[in-house]
């Protein structure tokens, strides 16, 4: 039986590959690395079918290391131990780079098993590269993450999914045979949602479909061929990173009824419910903010209640949080207020903290100075006085800017009242 054709047509070299060029490009991160011999464990994130085991595979060929796999679904820790062990041998008679351990869907390793990884990356017996459709930052431990690089990888766009099309009739043993006439693409874009894999599996059905020579490969044709909607949501394919996002943007436009939909499709798609909770946390703390502390509260308490009471009657409460979230007034300053603050951080460096703030632990201390000046603010009316709490270099910079909700009027009202000039927008 003949391979299918996403399996044939799978890039061996960087040259063959499409797509992903901020990585495989001219100037791409792993591009240089494997020019240079010098590969970096790293975790590539991204939706299905956009290139992620291929790349690992080339990497490998290219660097022509031994290759491990391992997959989250059906491995344990007894089978990471064991892989290690065969990286350590192989390793030992060739000892010019380190083997690939390449772990398909990581973010599924449980603490236990991503902790029997670390000593393997740490000390290079293992390159490791991961996988993963979800944040990493959610779901790979912190230990494994400060030792990987993450590099996101897109869905790929009309251009490299046309480029595929036309790489696979053109260099397919079986395609290549036959007279192929691309006539419209547009539907087997819509269905193929950014991912090669299904782009293949439906040129390969439409082109098994018919006797007929030439084959015209149209629009209706692959319609009638699908039987499917176009819309159907598709948990592991683009489709699942669309929906989420119609939804959080429903809420942070106010309309409640548009989030409801939104939520109805994810649950009906079979989406992980602890997925959308999360993203309704996150939606009340980025959107709703200081306008409505109570925002992040209900979020929390939903994320709570669906842990504690599972499924069906977990959605009562996550749609809760979503009508609750969406009728609520909007404010971003604490989101825009930390970005800034950051951004200062990294243009700046490490300025110091003033005297006064200094922690003061020990006598000596004391004696030295640290505390001298310090107002402790208790001790003034209204609990507040005026003093230093920036470094020098950065005295009277402002980070939050208050945006004029009601709730968040009140607080602005207050710094102005405390700070006077530096808070007067």
């Amino acid at each position: 039986m003949s391979e299918p054709l996403a399996e044939r047509m799978r890039p061996r070299t960087l040259d063959d590959y499409y797509g992903q060029e901020q990585l495989v490009g001219p100037n791409g991160v792993v591009r240089k690395m494997i020019e240079q011999h010098r590969v970096s464990s790293f975790i590539l994130w991204g939706p299905p079918g956009v290139g992620k085991t291929t790349l690992a595979q080339i990497v490998a060929t290219t660097l022509k290391v031994p290759f491990f796999t391992l997959s989250a679904v059906t491995s344990g820790v007894k089978d990471v131990r064991d892989v290690i062990e065969r990286a350590r041998q192989s390793h030992f008679f060739n000892s010019t780079s380190s083997p690939i351990l390449f772990i398909d869907e990581i973010h599924r390793f449980s603490k236990s098993q991503q902790d029997s990884l670390l000593g393997a990356v740490e000390h290079g017996i293992v390159t490791l590269i991961g996988a993963t459709t979800e944040n990493p930052s959610f779901e790979v431990i912190r230990p494994l993450l400060s030792r990987c690089q993450v590099y996101t990888l897109k869905s790929l766009d009309k251009e490299a999914l046309e480029q595929i099309l036309h790489h696979a009739i053109e260099k397919d043993a079986v395609l290549s045979s036959k007279h192929i006439e691309l006539k419209e693409t547009g539907a087997m874009m819509r269905y193929s949602g950014g991912d090669a894999r299904k782009l293949l599996n439906i040129l390969e059905l439409v082109t098994e479909s018919t006797e007929d020579d030439p084959i015209v490969v149209t629009d209706k044709k692959v319609e009638e061929l699908l039987q499917q909607n176009p819309l159907a949501y598709d948990k592991k394919g683009e489709m699942h990173y669309d929906i989420i996002s119609a939804f959080i943007k429903s809420i942070r436009g106010s309309d409640p009824d548009a989030a409801l939909y939104w939520m109805a499709r994810m649950i009906e798609g079979g989406e992980d419910p602890q997925f959308i909770a999360r993203r309704l946390v996150i939606s009340a703390a980025e959107d709703i903010g200081l306008a409505n502390p109570n925002a992040l509260l209900l979020a929390n308490a939903a994320f709570d209640a669906v842990m504690k009471i599972g499924w069906p009657e977990g959605r009562i409460p996550l749609a809760e949080a979503t009508v609750y979230l969406a009728t609520s007034p909007k404010s971003n300053s604490a989101y825009k207020g930390i970005g800034e603050a950051l951004e200062e951080v990294r243009k700046s460096g490490n300025e110091p903290v003033p005297l006064h703030l200094r922690n003061a632990p020990t006598q000596l201390m004391e004696q030295l100075g640290y505390h001298d000046g310090y107002k402790y603010p208790h001790d003034y009316s209204g609990n507040f006085t005026v003093q230093q709490y920036l470094p020098d270099a950065l005295t009277g910079k402002r980070f939050w800017h208050a945006q004029h909700s009601q709730a968040e009027e009140k607080l602005y009202q207050r710094m102005l009242n405390c700070w006077g000039d530096r808070y007067k927008e």
